[in-house]
């Protein structure tokens, strides 16, 4: 039985095997391993291709969130708006920097903040907006702007899963105060641990987050805040050097992709395929069917038995976990997305014949 992973990494390190190498053995050989010339470099190309003034690593994509929502201002009685459907670092930053996550429900076509709930959610301590752009897709970043600049609100764009992702012709994390991206493994721009980045045109949060990454301090051993120990790696900043300039193909090979999966699954009863919004460019860090009638679990576990993997993102919406329970929010679009929600194999080049085996097994398994 042909196995097939969610994921699979190694046509890219195969087709960048001595690139990475040669990256790699460099800093092995220049004993610089903590915020040296790759770190720097990586800094300055990123914030180009994003077209930001200011790119700031960090040792991860949870430390981007943190110190982004303390550079933007956020203090502990703040309340933050944010996603309810979302991986848990987004709501746990906020409350690492003493803030109240305040959550909003979904559009269950995109997966994001609903921007017609926002307002409603609005009180005399909101100080910042906290959208994420989910699954690689945008979120309706025009009314979330438009209704922080009403409010006098600051917004931290989550750009986790969504690095290279446009909105209107704008890169995502670029539109908000600041945006917060991760480089995990599994990102379409991964390092290989973990690793981080902030990016903002503003040069106060600019400054406030490079003082935070290393400790508080502008000046070794001169503390002026209580910061982190948050520094992108040096070795993971110059695997991602190699990796940068792919980014658009493979993200454009995965559209692809999932362009293929709309075409074989849009006609497969019982099935939502995800539908890109016209005004942005969805990069697909997953592509995430809905499998309807409490049908979900089943299908995953014949998938499963036929030998090919799926990942549920996420199986408990972030305001039904025990941290958040007590709450007593009800969110049904997150609810129900949580339900239905299931993410099919995809990465960059995957070949059609593996593509087909899993719309073959997929349809079959829907009969």
């Amino acid at each position: 039985m042909q196995k097939i992973p969610v994921l699979d990494l190694s046509p890219e390190i195969d087709a960048l095997w001595d690139e990475l190498n040669t990256a790699i053995q460099g800093v092995l050989r220049s004993g610089q391993f903590i915020m040296g010339p790759n770190v720097r470099a990586f800094e300055a190309t990123v914030a180009e291709y994003l077209g930001v003034k200011h790119a700031i690593g960090v040792n991860s994509g949870t430390d981007a969130l943190v110190i982004g929502l303390r550079a933007l201002g956020i203090v502990p009685g703040d309340e933050v708006i944010t996603s309810p459907f979302t991986f848990f670092a987004t709501a746990e930053s906020i409350n690492a920097v003493g803030a109240t996550p305040v959550f909003v429900d979904i559009d269950p076509t995109t997966y994001n903040l609903d921007p017609d709930l926002i307002e409603g959610r609005i009180t005399s301590r909101t100080r910042a907006i906290l959208p994420v752009h989910l699954y690689g897709q945008a979120a309706a970043m025009t009314p979330i702007l438009a209704i922080a600049e009403r409010h006098g609100l600051k917004i931290l764009e989550d750009v986790a899963q969504a690095i290279g992702g446009t909105y209107q012709g704008q890169k995502l994390g670029t539109l908000g105060h600041a945006g917060a991206f991760s480089f995990f493994p599994s990102k379409n721009l991964g390092a290989y641990g973990d690793g981080g980045l902030i990016a903002t045109n503003d040069d106060n949060v600019a400054a406030t987050a490079r003082m935070l990454r290393v400790h508080g301090a502008q000046r070794k051993y001169y503390n002026e805040a209580i910061g982190y120990n948050s520094r992108l790696d040096e070795l993971q900043a110059a695997i991602l050097r190699v990796k940068l300039p792919h980014l658009d193909r493979w993200n454009d090979s995965r559209r692809q992709v999932a362009a293929r999966y709309n075409k074989w699954l849009n006609q497969v009863s019982g099935l939502v395929v995800p539908q890109p919004s016209p005004w942005a460019e969805h990069v697909y860090h997953q592509y995430t069917i809905r499998v309807l009638a409490g049908q979900r679990d089943i299908v995953q576990q014949r998938l499963t038995d036929e030998g090919i993997a799926t990942m549920i993102y996420y199986p408990v919406p972030v305001h039904r976990l025990p941290v958040y329970r007590d709450l007593n929010y009800t969110l049904p679009q997150a609810e129900i997305a949580a339900a239905e929600v299931l993410s099919l194999p995809i990465w960059p080049d995957m070949p059609t014949a593996t593509q087909e085996r899993v719309v073959q097994v997929l349809g079959k398994v829907m009969r």
